[in-house]
Parts: structure tokens; sequence; C-alpha cells
């Protein structure tokens, strides 16, 4: 490993462990209290996040970010509607315990990349729009290539609500350290199914989990007997090293993660992901 590599790996985990051990948020971010009681549902088009909701940057800036949504890499071939900003937000309670999950995979020569974090109630409704229009099947080849789009309701892989929404789950998979960039997509580029070997697929700059992220089709399920060696062995690595932090994996998913107990449980907010929405106003 190059000494500056080694050397900047270990301020990082210096950096964070001691954020830990201390009890002290990091710069920028207040302590505030654990929400009493949960709330309702919320409705309409929301502009303004409560205060437990905060840039996950701002609690650990070493976690990677490469925010699918606000690209047209998705299953749809489009941005999604309510990401302004590539940013992920979360509650203050989860993104502290992907900062106490990421001190440990920093040690171990890797780094946390989320691919999608709070996800407001416009954006799923942008999914639905999207799946109920059989004819827009721009994507398949990457995301979908064996599910017929008719059955995406009924297979469970496009719902009207999101856990997303609450706050408190997280998409995010593992980059072995240092991890140039992934390349961008370029709109109109030739696909490869996302469960195609790793050297076929989209470039990902993670470590090879047998599929790539949000791929609709049943090898994606985190524990799929089909996956074995060296992909089984690094969906193990994140959800143990995510268990241990607090999270509970969504076993038709391997990147799909949530804090339990959430912050929110019962509410589904609707702000947009940008810094403006955030109450720090920052």
């Amino acid at each position: 490993m190059p000494r500056h590599v080694a050397a900047l790996r270990g301020l990082a985990v210096a950096a964070t462990a001691l954020a830990l051990t201390t009890g002290t948020a990091p710069p920028g971010v207040a302590a505030a209290p654990r929400p009493s009681g949960g709330t309702a549902a919320a409705t309409g088009t929301t502009a303004t996040a409560p205060p437990e909701f905060v840039a996950l940057r701002d609690v650990d800036p070493t976690i990677r970010q490469e925010m699918r949504y606000f690209t047209p890499h998705t299953f749809m071939g489009v941005p999604v509607t309510g990401y302004r900003q590539p940013m992920c937000v979360l509650t203050r309670d989860a993104a502290r315990a992907l900062h106490r999950a990421q001190v440990s995979f920093l040690r171990r020569g890797y780094t946390l990349k989320v691919y999608d974090c709070y996800r407001p109630q416009r954006a799923v409704d942008h999914f639905v729009d999207w799946a109920k229009d059989v004819n827009d099947q721009r994507m398949k080849g990457e995301f979908y290539p064996r599910i017929d789009k008719s059955t995406l309701f009924r297979d469970g892989y496009i719902a009207e609500k999101s856990g997303h929404s609450r706050g408190s789950t997280v998409d995010l998979t593992l980059v072995p350290l240092p991890g140039l960039p992934t390349r961008p997509y370029v709109p109109g580029e030739p696909l490869t199914q996302c469960y195609a070997p790793k050297a076929a697929r989209f470039p990902d700059n993670s470590l090879d989990m047998g599929t790539g992220f949000d791929c609709f089709d049943t090898l994606a399920h985190t524990l799929d007997p089909r996956v074995q060696g060296r992909q089984r062995a690094n969906r193990l690595l994140l959800k143990q090293g995510l268990e241990r932090a607090g999270f509970r994996n969504y076993d038709k998913e391997w990147w799909h993660y949530t804090l339990t107990p959430e912050t929110f449980p019962d509410t589904y907010f609707d702000f947009p992901v940008s810094r403006r929405a955030l109450s720090d106003g920052c």
C-alpha cells in the first residue's frame, strides 16, 4: 500500500474514532433529542425537513456518495423527481450509526459508499408512474432483463410507499481503498445485464457483490444460494459490519439496510433532497 494512502486512512480512522469515543458529534452537527412519539404520515410537498434530519457528509465526510437517483443512471433512465442535489440525507441516528460502521470498515481497508438515502414520497410516486407505463423499457437490458415490467408491483420491486421516505434506510456498498471514482453513465450507451460478471457490468469501484445496485432479479437476494465464493463473502462482510452498527438488511436486496429502531417508524416524508431543505438552512 502506498505510504500516502496508509497515512490518509490512519487520519480518517483516528478522526472518526475520536468522535465516537468522546461521544461528541463531528463539527457542524448539533445534537438533537430523539423524538418522543410518532407523527402523522407526511402529505403534500413539504419543503423543510424536521431537525432530526442531517446531511451525511456533515456527520462523516469519509463515506463515499454516488447518488444514483440524481443522475440518469437509474432503472427509469432519467433523474428521479425530488433529488435536487447529489447528497445523502438521513436521520441523525442513522447517520451516526453509519459513522460507527465506517470506522470499523476503514480499519480493514474499505469505505462505505451510499447510492441512496432518504427518498421523498414524490420520488416514490415517480417510480409508480413509470412502472405503470409498460411501454417505457429503455433500461430493461441492465436493471430488469429477466423481469416482465408488468409484474413489478406484483413481485414487490415497486411499491407505493418506501421505508427510505422515513429517513433511516440506506442503499450502500463497500469500496476497497483508495477506490477511484466510478465513471459517469452516458445516456444511450449499450446496456449489460446487472447480474453479468463484474468485468462485463457497468463499472463500479465497489467490491463484487454478484449484481449491480438496483438489480431487479432474485440473484440480488442477499443470501441467494447461487451467489457463492468471494461474492457471498463480500455480501456477508457488508451485512455483518452494518448489523453490528444496528442496521437490519432487507433480504431481497443486498444493498438495502434500515437502522433499528427507526427515528420515525410511521412517518413518510416528502421534502426534497437538498441542503436548503434541512432545518439548519445551511
